[in-house]
């Protein structure tokens, strides 16, 4: 795979030819020297945002039953104050 960096200018010169450089890989596009956009073929970014599991899947604990917790049973008090003598 092979990244392309190009200018602001050149990509309005030629866009036909910078979209046909994307379907290679990634083109990165400058404004001003620094970074600004990425030209991607569809291809290229329906892998790159494939998922299979959503974040309800990814933070489940699907084993949670098993983990043995006993939290402490809290007073009616909300907090303690220090004693700083």
């Amino acid at each position: 795979m092979a990244i392309i960096t190009v200018t602001s200018r050149e990509f309005n010169q030629d866009v036909s030819k910078i979209k046909r450089a994307a379907l290679n890989g990634p083109v990165f596009i400058t404004d001003r020297g620094h970074p600004a956009h990425v030209l991607l073929s569809i291809q290229d970014y329906q892998k790159l945002t494939a998922t299979q599991e959503n974040i309800i899947d990814l933070l489940a604990m699907p084993n949670s039953s098993d983990i043995d917790f006993e939290p402490k049973k809290i007073d009616n008090t909300i907090y303690q104050p220090t004693d700083f003598d």
